[in-house]
């Protein structure tokens, strides 16, 4: 027979609990929200999709966060409060977890949300989407009755309830996308959308908005109290802040460009905060292709490291508002390890290291070219990094050319088919490695065709053998440890070179409550927002 504990005030483990102070304690009593009004948020990014369980990126997770629900939900301190599940057990041996979904919840067409959904969404999540090691653990989930969904695992998995508390694991509804079509380009991922959330989906208009009704049918005592939320896709980034200056917009996530931080907070009616953000890590990086070409060569790789400067990044092209990364884990976290090789500013051992690969100047001084790709989005922390790497490389004699994407699919498209050479890109931690780090490293995520995998083709047998114990350590320390290991080497592997931690920040009119400062910020539900009065 199988034990359980009961999850009244428990962590899933004592992890979660050391690392996150993972409860179920009830949110703080405040003035009651007022319901009414719409929010209008400005975004840059174009959605493909709704559906973020074989999507990943905000552009898809951040609406999709609004138009499904997820089992448990997640605070500003970390805290795991019930959502679509009421309440949960976890056996002794860490292994079998029992969820009892909330009785009356559906989905957005009436049907009842079962335990069979439950099931049916970890299987699609799982074969689907990019971010393999986040359920990854998760053997089977069995439904015993239509209100328990029993999750079965192969090892401990210590994120468990972090990785069920945001869009990487949305409830979707079998009836409707277990009709055999390919879940990735179903026609019900945009059109007839069908949630589990507390909004709708009203109307999409490709690079123009996204509308979002109120469910008037969410089962919940707290929400959602916001009528509709219009996302309106601005591509241009002065528009988005005059949208904000002239009280057209109410909310403006992820804003990360220094300038516009600094004009914005000059606003009598607008607030900023860097609340929203803790669970992200969002790390800027120049990744490598180690497959093919002068990259191939790790001393190539650290040669272009120690010519690149990190302080004028940050303080020149950033305004001294970012922070500098040094590693694949961003630091904050408890897995940070900052006792690795950096890579300083160095150009004579960058030349050594070049010569030592057999790459001696020409006549021109020139020792190869190297082709190098940046999102076509957040300029200061892409294309101005990349633009940058011309002069600086030249000092060692690599002559860059910086090749531009019309658009993030064709950039995302040459990335994930491992047509490049070194690339710009911002990837985030997603709260514990385990969910967002070990997907860039292992052997097995070498996924052509898929974005933001092993897309560097890096494969290390002994970073894989210890990241596979740290996905299922319960001990904390232990796990510190073999996290510490694994930054030191792929430190000296170097598949990366890590630049900097994004700024990133969010805007809102100050007669907003509640805004999105959980540890997912907009990737989180928004049913809790409302208007303390209508802004004019």
């Amino acid at each position: 027979m199988v034990k359980f504990k009961k999850l009244a005030t428990v962590a899933l483990t004592a992890t979660v609990g050391a690392m996150f102070g993972a409860t179920m304690q009830p949110q703080t009593a405040q003035a009651a929200p007022k319901a009414g009004g719409t929010l209008v948020w400005v975004s840059s990014q174009v959605p493909r999709h709704f559906n973020p369980a074989v999507q990943s990126g905000v552009a898809t997770m951040a609406p999709g966060a609004q138009l499904f629900g997820f089992l448990v939900r997640a605070d500003e301190n970390w805290n795991i409060h019930p959502y679509l599940a009421e309440s949960w057990t976890v056996s002794d041996d860490g292994l079998t977890v029992a969820f009892k979904l909330r009785k009356g919840a559906k989905f957005h067409d009436g049907q009842e949300i079962t335990s069979a959904d439950v099931a049916f969404s970890v299987a699609t999540q799982q074969a689907n989407h990019p971010f393999k090691t986040s359920l990854g653990a998760v053997e089977r989930v069995e439904t015993p009755d239509p209100m328990t969904a029993v999750f079965k695992l192969k090892q401990p998995h210590p994120a468990l309830l972090l990785a069920l508390s945001t869009a990487l694991a949305p409830i979707i509804p079998k009836h409707v996308y277990g009709d055999g079509q390919d879940v990735k380009k179903h026609p019900r991922n945009v059109k007839d959308l069908v949630g589990s959330g507390p909004f709708l989906l009203k109307e999409y208009k490709k690079a123009q908005h996204v509308i979002m009704l109120k469910n008037p049918n969410f089962n919940s005592s707290d929400g959602p109290y916001l009528d509709r939320i219009i996302i309106k896709i601005i591509r241009d980034a002065s528009a988005r802040v005059i949208a904000m200056e002239k009280k057209e917009a109410q909310i403006f996530p992820y804003m990360v460009d220094s300038k516009d931080i600094r004009r914005l907070s000059k606003s009598k009616h607008i607030k900023i905060t860097d609340k929203g953000y803790a669970a992200i890590g969002p790390v800027t990086w120049l990744a490598f292709n180690t497959k093919d070409g002068p990259t191939a060569d790790v001393r190539v790789r650290q040669a272009i490291a120690y010519a690149i400067d990190r302080n004028f990044i940050i303080n020149a092209l950033h305004g001294g508002l970012s922070k500098p990364a040094t590693g694949p884990i961003a630091p904050g976290s408890p897995f940070y390890n900052g006792d690795v090789e950096t890579y300083d500013f160095d150009l004579d051992k960058a030349k050594a290291l070049l010569d030592e690969a057999g790459l001696k100047p020409g006549s021109d001084g020139m020792r190869f070219k190297l082709e190098v790709d940046h999102i076509p989005a957040v300029p200061e922390q892409q294309k101005a990094i990349a633009e940058y790497l011309r002069p600086a490389l030249k000092k060692v004699g690599i002559a860059v050319r910086v090749r531009n994407a019309p658009d993030f699919p064709t950039w995302a498209k040459r990335i994930s088919g491992h047509q490049f050479q070194a690339s710009m890109d911002i990837v985030f931690n997603w709260g514990d490695p385990v969910i967002g780090v070990h997907r860039t490293y292992l052997c097995n995520n070498i996924k052509k065709g898929v974005i933001w995998s092993n897309t560097q083709q890096y494969c290390n047998p002994k970073v894989d053998s210890i990241l596979e114990m740290a996905g299922k350590e319960t001990d904390m320390a232990k796990r510190v440890n073999l996290y510490g290991e694994f930054q030191r080497i792929v430190a000296d592997d170097l598949p990366l070179y890590w630049i900097n931690i994004m700024p990133q920040r969010t805007a809102y009119h100050m007669d907003l409550g509640n805004p999105p400062t959980s540890v997912w910020g907009v990737i989180s539900p928004m049913d809790q927002t409302y208007w303390k009065k209508q802004p004019k």
